[in-house]
């Protein structure tokens, strides 16, 4: 299909208000509703090319997209995502009056090979802990800020947005917003609180350069950004030898396990985490019972 074929009137019409509703209403992060968008678009110009009006819109129709959507080359998982937001505005329709039923209903989503995510071992993780030169002045900012990814489990948006209102350093917690505007409650451990307070005392002041309520600042005094973040995190994974794939993601997969290999219960992870379904968060229980497995086999007599 052409890259040049406009989306129909329906959808251009449509999209800029379902996007809306998706910011205020239902407080979805911006990468996330720029990727809806991107799919919405697609879908418009593949009805576009067909001269399929969006309110005639039936199911097989969504199938032959998403059967084109996978024949393209796309991958299960960004065909599952494409459909959530077909889901997602064809529901928006229904409920608003303009179309009469729903076709996404009943409609399978691609299937996915769900991948056990990657987490550190303890070591590896002391290692990145202990990367950053904290002597110096974003040294000491990136030390609080990796002790605070580890202790807290937060989302690196979760992270980067914390502003010095949500911290609690002396009951021990940060109040968090999450997915949809949610707001939880996470402890901070010792350690990450004792970094914290020096980075608050010693570091963030220097680099405040006007009223930024940001927690953790950048070198000319704006708040930090995830891409940013991310960035230092490889840095600090190569500098600490760390040589897995690293990302901000992994060290929240590196919570949530190590928890659960300590005896932590589930909803209590569940719960620190902010994920809505319990399934998301059972997925670290197959990871503890596969490193269960690992240590028996190499240690039982008669394994």
């Amino acid at each position: 299909m052409a890259k040049d074929v406009p989306a129909t009137g329906f959808f251009q019409r449509l999209l800029p208000d379902y996007l809306a509703v998706l910011v205020v209403e239902r407080g979805l992060a911006t990468h996330t509703v720029a990727s809806y968008r991107r799919d919405l678009e697609s879908f418009g110009r593949w009805l576009a090319a067909r001269r399929i009006d969006a309110q005639e819109c039936e199911r097989a129709h969504l199938r032959r997209y998403i059967t084109d959507l996978r024949g393209r080359g796309l991958s299960a998982r960004s065909a599952a995502r494409a459909l959530a937001a077909l889901r997602g505005v064809f529901r928006y329709l229904l409920e608003r009056g303009i179309t009469t039923e729903d076709p996404t209903l009943e409609l399978e989503s691609p299937r996915l090979m769900r991948a056990l995510p990657h987490f550190l071992s303890g070591e590896e993780v002391d290692a990145l802990l202990a990367a950053p030169d904290s002597t110096k002045l974003l040294g000491l900012r990136d030390r609080a800020m990796l002790e605070t990814l580890y202790a807290t489990g937060v989302r690196v948006s979760e992270l980067v947005s914390l502003t010095l209102g949500q911290l609690r350093l002396d009951p021990g917690y940060v109040k968090v917003w999450g997915k949809g505007g949610k707001e939880r409650i996470v402890p901070v451990g010792s350690r990450a609180r004792e970094w914290l307070a020096r980075y608050l005392e010693s570091a963030r002041p220097t680099l405040t350069k006007k009223h930024q309520d940001a927690v953790f600042l950048t070198v000319r005094g704006g708040g930090m950004t995830r891409q940013c973040f991310w960035q230092l995190v490889k840095r600090y994974g190569r500098t600490g030898g760390v040589a897995t794939h690293l990302s901000p993601h992994v060290l929240r997969h590196s919570f949530a396990t190590h928890l659960l290999e300590r005896g932590a219960d589930l909803r209590a992870v569940q719960a620190m985490l902010g994920h809505a379904d319990i399934s998301t968060t059972e997925i670290y229980t197959h990871i503890t019972r596969e490193r269960l497995r690992a240590l028996y086999d190499s240690k039982h007599p008669r394994a």
